[in-house]
């Protein structure tokens, strides 16, 4: 199976289109690192600057200088002092767009259990990931996004979960679920 990924890869060029575009493709691909794969079951997107839920409406700054870099990077930050989070970097170079990857189902490496990658932090923990995995080129490394043959039935939208300081800007449907599949983090 890993084999039948790596030849799957996304490259770093698919990524660089529109945040809300790429976030509902996402759904049904498989995010790999080394020998773990999780199929994407949920995700956020974050617009930029004008979004007041996303990182990047301060601009740039040390921590998020990488969302206003070339989509097909990884964006990995601490959330709460607690729990990691694995985004992905869209679009052209200063637009400040990434996913925030929400949930996985386990597809290799992972024990066969729904809750495993239910919720965010649960992600980088089941994939081994932390904050040393930001910035990677996903186009390249152990680190990398994948099609699979794995089509979701139906994808759902709705407002993105934790982020109601943002105003209207929260309840805008830009959090996208494969509907029914019980690895999905929570319903709203």
């Amino acid at each position: 199976m890993l084999d039948a990924l790596r030849a799957a890869r996304l490259p770093a060029s698919w990524f660089r289109r529109d945040v809300l575009t790429v976030a509902r493709e996402l759904i049904g691909c498989a995010l790999v690192h080394r020998r773990r794969a999780g199929l994407i079951t949920e995700c956020e997107a974050y617009l930029g600057p004008e979004d007041r839920a996303s990182h990047a409406r301060f601009g740039p700054t040390p921590r998020t200088s990488v969302m206003f870099g070339v989509g097909g990077r990884s964006y990995v930050y601490l959330c709460y002092g607690v729990h990691e989070m694995f985004n992905i970097v869209t679009g052209e170079a200063g637009d400040g767009q990434a996913v925030l990857i929400r949930a996985i189902a386990p597809l290799v490496g992972l024990p066969d259990d729904a809750a495993v990658g239910r919720g965010p932090g649960k992600v980088t923990v089941a994939l081994g990931l932390d904050r040393r995995h930001d910035r990677r080129d996903l186009g390249k490394g152990a680190l990398y996004v994948a099609t699979t043959a794995r089509a979701p039935s139906a994808i759902a939208t709705g407002p993105r979960i934790g982020v109601d300081y943002a105003g209207a800007w929260a309840a805008r449907p830009y959090r996208f679920w494969w509907q029914g599949h019980p690895s999905v983090s929570k319903s709203r």
